[in-house]
């Protein structure tokens, strides 16, 4: 069952009076439940703007947008911060942490936007760092954790709403090799363990193998994808 589908997507952004350029020219691609999928390409091919689309980050020029079997391109901004809040998932190369705030605190605010009290917020977001191995380090700022740290908390607030889908843009795009794939085998358990469905943008080949699926990308245009793992 896809979980997530794009079709015959277009996008193009103006860089001038008579300037534009085509991110994605009828690209399409459909995520099945529970699998970890790889969209991997050069700089340019429509990778993250493919990925912000399915997010409902932004809105195609052309094409749809289906999460769960229901078009999501075409809803208010009310009920796409709905889904941005509580069925999907968000994680970026640079984790996109509140620099003043302790891991769990920041792991809090997205439950709190989700709709969650302060209570039950800080005890699921207690969990989720648990979760990734950072049970210990819940009061330590950002700038006390190392690099592979912070994405384990970018990845802990990813993942306490329950999300159905979780999106990376680079997830290791900052990381050493070694701190890369420990990072790429938690993403894999979790999704093992728990069904969470992942796509991630990357150009990393190591991150492509991990995954059960990888889609390729080119001029805006899905090209091939292949079996992985």
């Amino acid at each position: 069952m896809s979980i997530l589908k794009a079709e015959n997507l277009h996008k193009r952004y103006q860089l001038g009076k008579e300037n534009f350029v085509h991110a994605l020219r009828g690209a399409s691609l459909a995520v099945e439940q529970s699998e970890m999928l790889a969209i991997m390409g050069p700089s340019g091919s429509g990778k993250s703007t493919i990925m912000h689309l399915m997010g409902c980050l932004d809105r195609p020029d052309e094409g749809r947008v289906e999460l769960s079997g229901r078009r999501v391109d075409n809803l208010g901004g009310r009920e796409l911060t709905r889904i941005r809040g509580k069925e999907v998932g968000f994680i970026f190369q640079g984790f996109n942490l509140v620099p003043t705030l302790s891991a769990v605190d920041n792991v809090s605010l997205a439950a709190e936007y989700a709709g969650q009290s302060r209570r039950k917020a800080r005890e699921i977001s207690e969990q989720a760092l648990a979760d990734v191995g950072l049970g210990e380090r819940l009061d330590h700022k950002p700038s006390e954790l190392s690099g592979g740290e912070q994405q384990r908390v970018a990845i802990a607030r990813a993942l306490v709403n329950d999300p159905r889908v979780v999106l990376g843009d680079e997830p290791t795009g900052d990381l050493d090799t070694e701190t890369s794939d420990e990072i790429i085998a938690m993403m894999r358990r979790i999704n093992s363990d728990t069904g969470t469905t992942f796509v991630l943008v990357t150009h990393n080949p190591e991150v492509g193998e991990a995954c059960d699926r990888v889609i390729h990308m080119r001029d805006g245009q899905v090209l091939e994808e292949a079996a992985s793992g």
